[in-house]
């Protein structure tokens, strides 16, 4: 059985957190890649908004790599939520924004992140860059449908107190994502766009 149910806590870092973190986990946890992303998030613009989503529906491109992500369930910075995704040809990401237009979804938050990932004590820690703007940290395992989240959760926030790291609450987290949109994410809107939008802003390769 496919592991598809994403068990998730994030926190924020400090400049100077965020430097001692990564020197600690390239020295004790295992690097799994670095990743240089690019993501529009339709949900925002969604009934609900951003606090009441129970669907997390995005693009994002990865190292080049197009891909399609729907989340589902409730989030708010610790969140047990199943994922669908499937990755498109490289040079496709302009093409699945026009997908989304013509099915109704056009206007999306813009954001770009880079991030360091480990392997460390059986879960994935990627430390995350908002250019410009922030650090911030998720800790991440995936689970069978029907595996006690909450026993993950459990254990994914005593590693982070380990690691002297503070998990966000939800009220913290929500703060934190409209401090983001106010400050340092962009707004995609596909009629304004026009077709080529990503391939002229963000690289040919794109």
């Amino acid at each position: 059985m496919e592991k598809n149910i994403e068990v998730e806590v994030r926190g924020l870092l400090s400049t100077e957190e965020y430097t001692k973190l990564k020197s600690y986990f390239d020295t004790n946890a295992e690097k799994k890649e670095e990743k240089d992303r690019i993501f529009i998030d339709y949900s925002t613009f969604l009934p609900g908004g951003v606090e009441e989503r129970k669907k997390d529906i995005r693009l994002r491109v990865t190292n080049g790599i197009p891909e399609i992500v729907v989340k589902i369930g409730e989030w708010g910075g610790s969140e047990s939520r199943k994922e669908l995704s499937v990755k498109t040809a490289p040079g496709t990401f302009d093409l699945l924004t026009e997908i989304f237009a013509a099915l109704g979804y056009e206007k999306a938050v813009l954001a770009v992140r880079k991030s360091h990932v480990y392997d460390y004590k059986g879960i994935e820690f990627a430390l995350v860059e908002v250019p410009g703007h922030s650090y911030y940290f998720e800790a991440e395992k995936m689970a069978h449908a029907g595996e006690n989240a909450t026993d993950l959760i459990d254990e994914m926030n005593g590693v982070c107190e380990e690691l002297g790291l503070t998990v966000f609450s939800k009220e913290d987290f929500f703060a934190y994502i409209q401090k983001l949109n106010k400050e340092a994410n962009g707004v995609f809107n596909a009629p304004e766009a026009g077709p080529n939008f990503f391939k002229e802003n963000y690289g040919a390769h794109l």
